[in-house]
C-alpha cells in the first residue's frame, strides 16, 4: 500500500527546510569606502539631491548597503544579496572616482534614463522602504542634477 503524503506531511517538511536553510547565511561585510572617490563626497549635491541618493540609490550601488532586519531571513536574504551584487557591478557610487570620465557620462546616461523611465529605484526596492519612493519633484531634480553633472563630464565626442 502506498502512502500518502498529507498536507500535515508537507507542511511539515517545508518548515523543516525552512529552518535549515536559515544556516546558509548571506555576507554582509562591507567594504570600506575612500571619500576620494565617492560620489558625493566628489560632485557635492546640494543637501536635498544627497539625501535622495542616500535614501533610493546607496544601498544596492555602493559598498555601504544597510541590510534591514529581513535580511536575516533565508530565502530573502539570498534575493536581497543578489540585488544588491547586481546593482552595485553595474553602477558602484563608492568607486565613482575610479571610473573614467567616458563611463561617468554613459553612467549618467543610464541614471537619467532609469529615473525618467520610472525603472530606479526598483519597486521591489521601494516596497520595503517608502523613504526611497521618488516624488515627481524629486524625479525631476535628480534628473536635472545628473544631466548637468553630465555635460560637466563631457559629451561622447570628447570623450573618444
Amino acid at each position: 500500500m502506498k502512502k500518502r503524503f498529507t498536507f500535515k506531511k508537507i507542511v511539515l517538511v517545508l518548515g523543516i527546510l525552512l529552518l535549515l536553510i536559515q544556516s546558509i547565511r548571506i555576507d554582509k561585510t562591507t567594504q570600506p569606502v575612500d571619500i576620494n572617490k565617492d560620489f558625493i563626497s566628489l560632485v557635492v549635491p546640494n543637501q536635498e539631491v544627497s539625501a535622495i541618493l542616500k535614501s533610493s540609490c546607496y544601498d544596492c550601488h555602493s559598498n555601504q548597503p544597510i541590510y534591514p532586519w529581513y535580511s536575516n531571513v533565508a530565502p530573502v536574504s539570498w534575493w536581497i544579496k543578489n540585488h544588491i551584487n547586481e546593482g552595485s557591478h553595474h553602477l558602484n557610487f563608492s568607486v565613482w572616482g575610479d571610473y573614467s570620465d567616458k563611463r561617468k557620462h554613459h553612467k549618467l546616461e543610464e541614471c537619467i534614463e532609469m529615473v525618467e523611465e520610472d525603472e530606479m529605484p526598483m519597486s521591489s526596492y521601494t516596497f520595503m522602504h517608502k523613504n526611497a519612493v521618488l516624488t515627481d519633484a524629486q524625479k525631476l531634480q535628480l534628473v536635472e542634477f545628473f544631466k548637468a553633472l553630465k555635460n560637466e563630464v563631457g559629451t561622447k565626442e570628447n570623450l573618444n
